[in-house]
């Protein structure tokens, strides 16, 4: 058996009878020194993984027990994984410990049930700043390159309002800060390699409401692809509840996405990607339409970035490449539009059009891009009362739904 100990936050030794008899023991060398290891067995010093599981399955092989000591929960982000996969579930014994996640916040005595916890450990970066722009309360392990200067400076233009709490060196009496700052006063620090987590919040809702399922909604319970009247928008100017529901499945808003939807007008598919969990930047052109776009998100309660200024040139301004494109407007300048929107989007992009003399010029500039293109004439008819209590057919106008995708293999090559 392979004994999995979780030492906690503060890294405290696993209680002696857990070390008794173990011909092998793996851990960080903090870990390590103060387990008081037993005389006669091998000792790890954990850093690249795959040496050390070499190292344990050469034991167990011969009938050795071994001990592997990780900080934390080392279920939760950690080392259980790894094992599980070489080696299988049944032949370990987990002991948890309390992981950085739920000390961090303790500390600030906030439920944690409704955060989302992210890793930025050896991984993208954009992933969790995405997180973070989309929910209100997220929890960040971080890693060389991630930490908490790099995530206040992405931060910093996109969500200056959001608050960060560093906690570093948890659990250790003499050493632990847990800090509050800005996105801007942390990315203008040096942070130093003891940073256990950084908690990124939205201070107006960071108690949230009362939940049956922990985690993020992974999908609103009202459903998507909502009425038009759930939006604000003038004289009809929405796209319709019908072509949403298309676009929303080509356009695949997941947590972790950055999703830019141009053209916005009344933002209900900006709205509607926040509510699937992806960070939305939302591009329109009008004073008041920007405004209605505010407006929905915050009749919604989700977080869209909404930038007032006209494609393609406020694209330009936007910094990060997007996962997804929706462009719903552009008159004589979509095909300028779409040609900018897919030199910039990592997976799709997505066209809505109502006249037929547009559709040639986007489904160039999709091609023309490396896309691969598809799309649909989407006509529908809504059922209508007529007197005499008796229904009759009333017909929408139709609409054009393009869609390009890049391809897998040219998905990497895309600017971070």
């Amino acid at each position: 058996m392979i004994t999995v100990v979780g030492t906690g936050t503060g890294a405290a030794p696993p209680e002696r009878e857990l070390l008794a008899g173990a011909g092998l023991v793996v851990g960080g060398r903090r870990h390590l020194e103060a387990a008081g290891v037993p005389e006669g067995a091998e000792r790890v010093v954990l850093g690249p993984l795959a040496p050390a599981l070499d190292v344990v399955e050469r034991h167990l092989d011969k009938g050795r027990r071994v001990v592997v000591l990780a900080s934390g929960d080392p279920g939760f982000f950690g080392i259980v994984r790894a094992l599980a996969e070489r080696f299988g579930p049944e032949r370990l014994d987990v002991r948890p410990g309390v992981s950085s996640v739920a000390t961090a916040f303790a500390r600030l005595a906030l439920p944690w049930d409704d955060a989302v916890v992210v890793s930025a450990h050896g991984r993208e970066l954009r992933t969790a700043v995405n997180v973070c722009r989309a929910h209100p309360k997220v929890a960040v392990l971080t890693g060389p390159g991630a930490g908490p200067a790099e995530l206040g400076a992405a931060l910093a233009r996109t969500s200056p309002d959001r608050r960060l709490v560093v906690a570093s060196s948890l659990g250790d009496p003499d050493r632990e800060r847990v800090e509050r700052v800005t996105p801007g006063e942390a990315a203008a620090r040096d942070w130093g390699t003891a940073v256990s987590v950084v908690l990124c919040l939205d201070p107006a809702r960071a108690l949230g409401a009362v939940r049956t399922l922990a985690g993020p909604e992974r999908a609103p319970a009202s459903g998507w692809a909502l009425e038009e009247g759930a939006f604000a928008h003038r004289d009809s100017m929405i796209t319709k509840f019908e072509v949403r529901a298309l676009a929303l499945a080509r356009l695949g808003p997941r947590t972790g996405d950055l999703v830019w939807d141009v053209g916005a007008g009344s933002g209900a598919v900006a709205v509607e990607c926040a509510r699937l969990g992806a960070a939305v930047v939302a591009v329109e052109k009008t004073a008041d339409g920007a405004g209605r776009v505010r407006a929905n998100a915050d009749a919604h309660g989700v977080d869209v970035t909404v930038v007032h200024g006209t494609a393609p040139e406020a694209l330009t301004a936007l910094g990060e490449d997007p996962d997804a494109v929706f462009v719903g407007g552009g008159g004589r300048e979509l095909p300028a539009i779409v040609t900018a929107c897919a030199r910039r989007a990592r997976r799709t992009v997505v066209v809505a059009m109502a006249a037929l003399d547009r559709v040639p010029g986007a489904r160039e500039a999709l091609t023309a891009a490396g896309f691969s293109c598809d799309g649909v004439l989407l006509q529908s008819s809504r059922l209508a009362p007529l007197p005499g209590d008796v229904t009759r057919l009333a017909a929408a106008n139709p609409v054009f739904l393009l869609w390009g995708v890049r391809p897998p293999a040219r998905t990497e090559g895309v600017a971070q």
